[in-house]
């Protein structure tokens, strides 16, 4: 849960179900490893397991990692899930069961091989295959409120003109999972148009919570969004491409990435998370995966929160992540910007705009001019991990700049106290020299 911010009885709300209830019936066949790592084996029974690591770090306060374990009842492949209890955002419960369960039980499941024209209907709980390759085929999922929906694409290649491929009208969860060795491709190549009120945007738009994993490959292209959901929107397993001309992932209320290989190109904004009513909503969670982004914008754009608490992202933008707070706990980042390349703004009151490192290596590397490797409207706090800024202006606050721990260096040089431009990239310069010269913390202005 964010600590002491406004707000965070909202957050809370939404991590109420304690997922840790589940019987051992019977130990997993192959053993798992670290957050986001994919595991295949055989089992009759359904368990779960929790282990716990804490970490300091340097850190004023310490963050659990619990490393939450989830296998079906059908021996299916899972994702390992490692999520922090003591961070920005309280993950333990984010991720359930049958989220990180990679292989749908599909021996009870409708079959459908699409044909060009196709409308598929679909009104209630079960699992469904699609297959076969078609043009303007759609899958409409009109199902009641308490009903789950698996669509599982087992080499489903559909090219539509102006519809989602996908569209979930009412559900209470759809999950969309890629059949073992599948490769998939969904497609929209023109003017998409609107349901009545609705601007149906994405390839695959869901107006309910929405799970994409598996083993397979999915690959969408769109004139607009990718994947849209006005609910949450949940990556676990699967490979993903996307090369759209909008938003190639964008949620209204929040996106959370456990695992998979999610490769964006040609896009505005990456990872897009943002409730126009709201801005108490929209916050971006990564703790798995491998996540290659390359955004003529915002490689991850969010109202409130951005955490990190493990995975690999690689970013290639205008800005590389933008946020309210920010906060990395785990994990690789890469940024390479030509803006900001990591910038903690006033976008929601519900929080204030803090930068915060707690562990990972994070590499920002800036283009030249006004940018700033690591800019803050607020407070910038380190305690611990490796930070590295290479560019013209390499950290800006306009609260205060501390290190209690980790690594940070600008320019090649490794600095014991924070610099700050203080008028934007270019304007003073001082702290492409090291940092000492610059550093320590400042009041606001």
């Amino acid at each position: 849960m964010p600590m002491h911010q406004k707000g965070d009885e909202l957050m809370h709300k939404k991590f109420t179900k304690r997922f840790f209830t589940f019987l051992i019936t019977l130990a997993l066949a192959g053993s798992m490893a670290a957050c986001g790592s994919a595991a295949t084996g055989s089992t009759t029974g359904s368990t779960s397991s929790v282990s716990s690591e804490t970490s300091t770090s340097g850190n004023t306060e310490a963050t659990t990692v619990e490393k939450v374990t989830a296998t079906s009842t059908a021996g299916n492949a899972t994702t390992v899930a490692a999520v922090t209890t003591g961070g920005a955002i309280d993950a333990s419960d984010m991720f359930t069961e049958r989220d990180l369960t990679q292989i749908a039980d599909t021996s009870e499941a409708t079959t459908y091989e699409v044909t060009d024209g196709q409308k598929i209907e679909i009104t209630e709980a079960g699992v469904y295959v699609i297959t076969g390759t078609a043009t303007n085929a759609t899958i409409t999922v009109s199902a009641a409120d308490e009903d789950k929906v698996q669509i599982v694409l087992d080499n489903a290649n559909i090219t539509n003109d102006s519809k989602p491929v996908i569209y979930v009208k009412s559900a209470d969860k759809v999950f969309v999972t890629t059949a073992a060795g599948s490769e998939n491709s969904l497609s929209v190549t023109g003017t998409f148009t609107a349901d009545g009120s609705t601007n149906t945007d994405a390839v695959i738009f869901s107006k309910e919570d929405l799970v994409l994993n598996g083993l397979g490959t999915l690959s969408i292209t769109s004139s607009e969004n990718g994947i849209t959901s006005k609910d949450d929107l949940k990556i676990t397993g699967g490979t993903i491409n996307l090369s759209v001309a909008d938003a190639a992932l964008e949620s209204k209320d929040d996106i959370e990435i456990a695992d998979g290989t999610i490769n964006i190109t040609g896009c505005k904004d990456a990872l897009h998370a943002e409730d126009d009513d709201d801005d108490s909503k929209g916050f971006v969670y990564i703790c798995g995966g491998t996540l290659t982004i390359n955004a003529s914008d915002d490689g991850i754009h969010a109202t409130t929160i951005v955490q990190i608490d493990g995975g690999t992202v690689n970013i290639s933008a205008s800005e590389g992540i933008e946020g309210t707070w920010i906060q990395i706990n785990d994990g690789t980042v890469n940024i390479t910007a030509t803006d900001d390349g990591i910038n903690a703004a006033n976008k929601s009151k519900s929080y204030s705009p803090k930068a915060e490192f707690n562990g990972g290596t994070v590499t920002i590397d800036m283009g030249q001019g006004d940018t700033d490797g690591v800019d803050s409207n607020g407070d910038i706090i380190i305690n611990g991990g490796t930070i590295s800024v290479t560019g013209q202006s390499t950290f800006d606050y306009d609260g205060t700049g501390t290190i209690n721990g980790g690594t940070v260096i600008c320019n090649g040089e490794q600095v014991t106290t924070l610099p700050n431009q203080m008028m934007g990239g270019g304007g003073m310069g001082g702290d492409n020299m090291g940092g000492d010269n610059m550093g320590g913390a400042r009041g606001p202005h």
